[in-house]
C-alpha cells in the first residue's frame, strides 16, 4: 500500500470514529472545505475620515454649520431646493458656477453655504472647487492650509485624488485653488479645464460640483468657465454693484445656463434689526 493510500485510509478511520484529524493528515475535513468555499469574501469597510481631517470652522457666516436654525440658513435650504429642482433631471446638470459682478458681493460664502447645505442632505455628495485663483478664500473659511489644488491639476503637476480634501462636513469634499498662477485665463481657456470638468462631472453620478469663481467684470476666466459648466448662479449684494454693473454681468452669462440670481445681504423688511439673508429668483435682475 502506498503512503498516499495509507494516509487516506487513516483519515477515513478517524472520520468514522469521530476524532479530529491531525494537521497535515488528509487535509481539512469536508465540512470545513465546504464552509471555506461558500463563505463570502470579506467586504472592506468604506474609508472613514480620520478625526484630524474633520474640519470645525468657526467663521460666523457659515450659517448652515454654526446656526442651522437661523433665517439665513433657511434661505440656503430654499436655494438648495430650487437648485435641485432645476438641475436634477436627465441629464443631471451637476456642474454649477457661483460668481458675481464685482468683488465683495459674498459669492464665496454663498458657494460654501450652498455646498454645505447640499452635502448635509441624503441624496448628493458635493465637491466644492476654489476656482478663484486670484483671490482664493475657501481654505480660509474652512480653516485648512493651502495646498495642492486646481492650479496644480491644470498645470499637470498633480492628479485629482491628490488635490481632494475630505472635510468631514456631511458629504463635502474640497479642491483648493493650489499654487499661485500668474495668468489664470490661460488655464481656464485650455482644453485641460474642459477635460477636468467633464471628468469630475462623470466620476460620480450623484455629485454636485460647485465652482467658486472670480467676479465677472474685472476678470475673463469666469466667462470662459461659464461656457463649460451646466449652470451659473449670479450673486448680487444689495447696494454694492451698480445697476449697470449687474446688467453687464447678466449679459455676460445670460441664456439657458443662468439658473438665477442670489440677492445677498438684503434688508429684512418688517424687523428692526438688519441681517444678511439670501433670496433667489430666476430671470432678469
Amino acid at each position: 500500500m502506498s503512503r498516499i493510500e495509507m494516509a487516506m485510509e487513516k483519515a477515513a478511520q478517524l472520520r468514522k470514529e469521530g476524532l479530529p484529524q491531525q494537521p497535515g493528515e488528509g487535509g481539512a475535513p469536508e465540512v470545513d472545505r465546504q464552509h471555506h468555499l461558500s463563505a463570502p469574501a470579506p467586504v472592506s469597510a468604506p474609508p472613514q475620515v480620520s478625526p484630524e481631517r474633520v474640519l470645525s470652522p468657526k467663521h460666523p457666516f457659515l450659517v448652515n454649520l454654526l446656526d442651522p436654525h437661523s433665517p439665513a440658513a433657511e434661505e440656503y435650504r430654499k436655494l438648495k431646493s430650487v437648485l435641485v429642482k432645476l438641475t436634477d433631471g436627465h441629464p443631471f446638470k451637476n456642474a454649477i458656477m457661483v460668481t458675481s459682478s464685482v468683488p465683495n458681493e459674498g459669492k464665496s460664502l454663498t458657494a460654501l453655504n450652498l455646498a454645505v447645505s447640499l452635502a448635509q442632505g441624503l441624496d448628493h455628495t458635493v465637491l466644492l472647487v476654489d476656482a478663484d485663483l486670484r483671490r482664493p478664500s475657501l481654505h480660509h473659511y474652512l480653516e485648512v492650509e493651502q495646498g495642492v489644488g486646481l492650479a496644480d491639476i491644470l498645470k499637470g503637476t498633480a492628479e485629482i485624488p491628490q488635490a481632494i480634501v475630505q472635510t468631514g462636513l456631511g458629504k463635502l469634499s474640497l479642491i483648493r485653488s493650489g499654487s499661485r498662477v500668474e495668468n489664470p485665463v490661460e488655464l481656464f481657456t485650455s482644453q485641460k479645464m474642459r477635460a477636468l470638468v467633464d471628468e469630475l462631472k462623470n466620476r460620480y453620478p450623484d455629485r454636485y460640483l460647485i465652482f467658486d469663481t472670480p467676479p465677472l467684470l474685472p476678470f475673463a476666466e469666469s466667462r470662459a468657465l461659464a461656457n463649460i459648466v451646466d449652470g451659473v448662479l449670479l450673486v448680487v449684494r444689495e447696494r454694492l454693484a451698480s445697476q449697470d454693473e449687474v446688467l453687464e454681468a447678466y449679459e455676460a452669462v445670460k441664456g439657458p445656463g443662468l439658473l438665477g440670481v442670489v440677492y445677498n445681504a438684503a434688508d429684512n423688511v418688517g424687523h428692526e434689526e438688519r441681517y444678511s439673508y439670501y433670496k433667489h429668483y430666476q430671470g432678469k435682475p
